[in-house]
Order: structure tokens, then C-alpha cells, then sequence
């Protein structure tokens, strides 16, 4: 049994390396300028590091955190060699992302059954994708999962979510268009209860247009859905793109004000270089990243390990 999970986490490490590697190799590629001809690190090095980390879509915050840690380790250590700036950065970013203390933590709160996870996020992300693998990943692991596709204004949404519920083999439950989208979670949530259901993923419209009206759907999806289930939802997963930097911060902004979540997914982190963004959205929104998306196939969605996250972020190649 060991052997299996030794050749799994092999392939799982794989698969995380293969989808940094933009972000990985745009990294290095700055680093190397970033130091020629220096032996040691001093101002002028630590200044073109801020820079390549803000590139790298780190964000500014979390790289001004950075680098004050870099500066109170060569404060420290009197001499801090270039050869030796990897490893600083990999022991102070991976202690930055520990700080997050939940991230890559369990996958599920067996003790909830079913256990209500609502999905939010702007249309585009990679939702109802997200969905899907999580969907085959639950099964996968002998859970019995339902899918509700409260998504009712936009046709492709809920064809989309169909699609995935065919391939995976569960069921979903879903309206007419444009039906009330806390009625599809309400008929979700008594399905899942019926039908002894372990796990419940539940997609939402993915629309920002008006916080305020955000708010309000998203509240009375989780009123109405508390009716069957009365500490539903467990989990409010946000999906984010990563190939979209910075836009990806805001969108964590926009929806953490307008509700309470507690899980965040980064998606689409293959063929981009703004893998950094993963670092600064732990840091500054404090929600733990449960899962990362490093590629198209259904276990490509992987759960987050900060310290592998990191190693594969910086690993010479």
C-alpha cells in the first residue's frame, strides 16, 4: 500500500514542478541578472529582488514582508553570500506560508454529512472544472457525491456542470433558467439528505456587478439551504484564476467582503508565470488555499502543500 502512495506523491510532485515551470523559469531568469557580479547581498540586491517578486505577482505587501526578513537575516549573519539567497528565500517564504496555519490541511470534515461545500467565483475561473475534479476526486475516494447547479443564469453553467456530473458519474440536481438559485440549493441539500450523500458541491452565479446584490443571493442560498442542513454550508470555496495576477487579489477582496469564506482554490497555475500569486493571496487574505490547479487532467487539482508549493516554485532545473 505504501508503494502505491510513494508512486501517487511521486507523480503528484511531478505534475506540481511540470506546472510552476513558467513562473519557475521566469523566476530564475530575473534572479540570475538580478545578481551577476555580486558575491554577497546588499541594498542594491535586495531592491532588485522586491522588484522580481511584485513581477512575479507576489503582490507588494507580502514582498515587503519578504524582503524586511531577507534584511534581518543579513543584519544578522553580517555576510549573506548570492549563492545563498535561494535557500533564505525558500525558508522565508515557507515560513510566511505556514503562518496561514490551515492551507493544505485535510480535505473534508467527515464528522459533517453531507458535508455542504458552496463554490463561488467570477465566471471564467475554472468553476465548474473545479467542481468536476473535485467531484471525481470525492468519488474517487468512495464518497457518495451531489451536485446542484444553482448557476441559473447562464444556460452554459448548468450544460457545463452536467457534462461533468455524466463524466464523473454522480448525480445533480438542477431547475429551468433562471429559477431561483436558493431553490436548486434547497432541492440539493434534500436530495443529498435522501439519498445519504457524503459530500455536497454546490456552484453559484459567478457575477460581480453589484456587491450588494452578491451579498444578498449568497446569503439567502445559505438561509435556505440551513433549513435542511443547519450548519450548511461547512465550506465557501473561492476559485480564483492564477494566470490572472493581480485581478485574482481583487477578486479575493470583492467576495470575502461579500461573504464568509473559508477556502480558497488557485486554478490555471500551468502554462503562466504568475505563480506567486498563490504566496501573496495566502499571506494577506489569511483563508487557507486548499487546492491548486497545475493542469487540465481530473487529478490536476491538487491539495495545497505549502513547503512543496515552494520547493517546486524555486527548484533549479
Amino acid at each position: 500500500m505504501s508503494w502505491f502512495k510513494n508512486i501517487f506523491k511521486k507523480e503528484e510532485k511531478e505534475t506540481l514542478d511540470k506546472g510552476l515551470e513558467k513562473s519557475n523559469q521566469g523566476f530564475f531568469e530575473k534572479m540570475t541578472k538580478a545578481v551577476v557580479g555580486k558575491s554577497k547581498v546588499d541594498d542594491e540586491v535586495l531592491d532588485n529582488l522586491e522588484e522580481i517578486l511584485i513581477a512575479s505577482d507576489v503582490g507588494a505587501s507580502t514582498t515587503i514582508k519578504i524582503i524586511e526578513r531577507i534584511e534581518e537575516r543579513v543584519a544578522r549573519d553580517k555576510y549573506v553570500g548570492v549563492n545563498e539567497l535561494d535557500q533564505i528565500l525558500r525558508d522565508e517564504i515557507s515560513g510566511l506560508l505556514l503562518e496561514n496555519p490551515h492551507s493544505g490541511s485535510g480535505n473534508i470534515d467527515t464528522s459533517k454529512k453531507p458535508y455542504v461545500i458552496m463554490v463561488v467565483g467570477v465566471n471564467g475561473v475554472g468553476k465548474t472544472t473545479t467542481i468536476g475534479k473535485l467531484a471525481h476526486q470525492f468519488k474517487s475516494e468512495g464518497k457518495k457525491v451531489v451536485l446542484g447547479a444553482a448557476d441559473t443564469f447562464r444556460a452554459a453553467a448548468v450544460d457545463q456542470l452536467v457534462i461533468w456530473s455524466e463524466r464523473v458519474g454522480v448525480p445533480i440536481v438542477k431547475q429551468e433558467m433562471g429559477s431561483d438559485p436558493a431553490s436548486v440549493a434547497f432541492d440539493t441539500v434534500q436530495s443529498a439528505v435522501a439519498q445519504d450523500a457524503d459530500v455536497v458541491i454546490i456552484d453559484t452565479a459567478g457575477r460581480l456587478h453589484n456587491k450588494i446584490n452578491l451579498m444578498n443571493e449568497l446569503s439567502k442560498i445559505k438561509r435556505v439551504m440551513q433549513k435542511v442542513i443547519p450548519d450548511a454550508p461547512h465550506e465557501i470555496l473561492l476559485v480564483l484564476d492564477g494566470s490572472t495576477g493581480q485581478n485574482a487579489f481583487e477578486q479575493a477582496k470583492q467576495f470575502t467582503a461579500a461573504t464568509e469564506v473559508n477556502a480558497l482554490a488557485v486554478t490555471k497555475l500551468d502554462g503562466t508565470a504568475k505563480g506567486g500569486v498563490v504566496i501573496g493571496i495566502s499571506d494577506q487574505f489569511q483563508i487557507p488555499v486548499k487546492y491548486i490547479g497545475v493542469g487540465e487532467k481530473m487529478q490536476d487539482l491538487q491539495l495545497f502543500n505549502g513547503t512543496e508549493f515552494v520547493d517546486s516554485f524555486f527548484k533549479k532545473r
